[in-house]
């Protein structure tokens, strides 16, 4: 039978011809519950990360394989989009017309949209009018992203971060969310059933299980993750 395929962020990730970065987010189609790319790069934060079509990924003993070339994987659309923004004044209003030209840059508080983890502008001293330059990821429209930020919520309380996804084999259909569990449950990897998420938002996945739920399940085997044969 088949094997479902763990995607783990962090995993390396190669092409034909050579490495080419490591996993960082994993993008989802949260009605569908199926993943539609991943985020591949050497540096994704600093804008170098890929979105890789998931038809082009094969995970294999913790490492993506991705059926292109390092020069075809250069071509697939960037990961993070740099946009401008209003001049802002002090107060958070918006700055007379004739301030000085743009400067400064948005300081990053987490992945998605800039601003959604309480970020704010970073003006020089001389700048505090300036247009200011924002980067976000890339997600396309109706899509979440799973990233290593995300911490995981039972019912009752936080549980851990979440490590990544579990897919059915062809890599589309997710089957278990992989949890990293806290301090509490001695820092073990366990699968939980994706029947089990309620909600994925920017900063929590809720669940449906109590934490002692969540501690009940079996730990991931990294051989043979949940759900296979």
């Amino acid at each position: 039978m088949a094997r479902n395929m763990p995607l783990r962020i962090g995993a390396d990730a190669s092409c034909s011809d050579g490495a080419c970065g490591q996993l960082s987010r994993i993008i989802v189609n949260p009605g569908a519950r199926e993943v539609t790319h991943l985020v591949v790069g050497q540096q994704p934060r600093n804008g170098t990360g890929r979105l890789v079509p998931v038809d082009l990924v094969e995970a294999t003993a913790g490492q993506l394989r991705i059926r292109c070339s390092r020069a075809e994987f250069q071509a697939l659309p960037p990961a993070q989009e740099t946009e401008v923004v209003p001049d802002l004044d002090p107060t958070g209003h918006q700055a007379p017309q004739q301030d000085t030209p743009r400067g400064g840059s948005f300081a990053v508080g987490g992945p998605g949209v800039l601003g959604a983890f309480g970020a704010g502008p970073v003006r020089g001293p001389d700048r505090p009018g300036a247009p200011q330059e924002v980067t976000v990821d890339s997600v396309p429209s109706g899509e979440v992203e799973i990233h290593r930020e995300l911490t995981v919520c039972a019912t009752d309380g936080e549980i851990g971060q979440v490590r990544g996804l579990i897919v059915e084999p062809g890599g589309r259909y997710v089957t278990h969310v992989l949890l990293k569990e806290g301090h509490g449950w001695g820092h073990r990897e366990a699968a939980v059933p994706i029947g089990a998420v309620t909600k994925i938002g920017t900063l929590l996945i809720h669940l449906s299980l109590t934490r002692h739920q969540v501690k009940d399940l079996p730990p991931v085997d990294s051989d043979h993750p949940a759900g296979q044969a």
